[in-house]
């Protein structure tokens, strides 16, 4: 029988809980939950206002993985949708605004994925972000150099960059910028890219090229396209082991020596939440928000 849990006067039920999602540690589809449900105080502000893509791994990350941008049949009627346009033409995407739709959502096994607009203002970006993806034998750890960089390329232009790890092999930098068209930021972010690759040839290319990218660290400038969407902070991920989408601090990555100092799974969460809060609490702040420089 599916146990029925009350969440905030909502009712839902709650599928499996036993059922190992993680192969590699035995993870279970009630420790998915929990984790949800402890992070949420910090996950909800980075997904509220944001359309949510699901990537959805009901079986595990050894099962069938797939997308699904539109709603769900047999959502409830209390989890706020919003209609969004897509290049086919209008859809009807779920908006994440609280604990019950969060846990809601989380019962179907999906990483959180969400673009740099809010609902009300598509492709008006108030974010901006760079996927820093290593092509071996680079790591993550070249991504800390490359990181480095781009963080005090972006703080010559006044706009502040904070990082969490992807959730699986590379870096994400994200900062806050005032309302901008997505093109012009991915504009923007290439123009950075492209300096990035001028600056360290043998460590950075700025295209996808797959023959360009062993050994160094592609800047993936374009997750900035009013189309796309990025691993939201704190996901799961879907791995052999439940790796998150985790913000790390500046010494973290300046320290960073070895791929395994900056690997966290669900369990390292919650004390690091203890210990530094949300690292990315700053993005929420309009106030501090970087104002892109002017087109030459």
């Amino acid at each position: 029988m599916t146990p029925i849990t009350e969440v905030e006067g909502r009712r839902l039920a709650l599928s499996n809980l036993e059922k190992v999602l993680y192969p590699a540690t035995g993870f279970t589809k009630g420790e998915v939950l929990h984790y949800y449900a402890t992070t949420a105080d910090a996950l909800l502000p980075h997904l509220r206002g944001r359309p949510v893509s699901f990537l959805r791994y009901p079986d595990g990350p050894d099962g069938q993985v797939f997308f699904a941008k539109n709603v769900p049949p047999g959502t409830p009627d209390w989890v706020t949708t919003a209609e969004v346009p897509r290049s086919e033409g209008p859809a009807r995407m779920v908006v994440v605004q609280d604990l019950p739709s969060l846990m809601w959502a989380a019962n179907l096994v999906t990483e959180f994925h969400t673009p740099q607009w809010v609902v009300g203002a598509p492709a008006e970006a108030d974010r901006m972000v760079f996927d820093l993806d290593p092509g071996p034998p680079a790591s993550v750890v070249e991504c800390c150099e490359v990181a480095l960089w781009l963080r005090e390329r972006l703080a010559a232009d006044g706009i502040a960059a904070y990082a969490k790890t992807s959730g699986s092999k590379g870096l994400h930098l994200l900062a806050a910028v005032r309302p901008t068209p997505s093109e012009r930021v991915s504009e923007y972010a290439k123009e950075l890219a492209v300096a990035a690759e001028r600056a360290m040839p043998q460590r950075v290319v700025h295209r996808m090229t797959r023959s360009l990218r062993p050994g160094k660290v592609f800047v993936d400038w374009s997750q900035n396209a009013a189309r796309k969407t990025t691993a939201t902070p704190y996901t799961l991920r879907a791995r052999p082991e439940p790796s998150v989408s985790a913000p790390v601090t500046w010494t973290e990555v300046e320290e960073c020596r070895s791929a395994r100092q900056l690997a966290f799974l669900a369990p390292d969460i919650g004390p690091r939440l203890q210990d530094y809060g949300d690292l990315l609490a700053p993005l929420l702040d309009t106030r501090s928000a970087g104002r892109l420089p002017p087109l030459p």
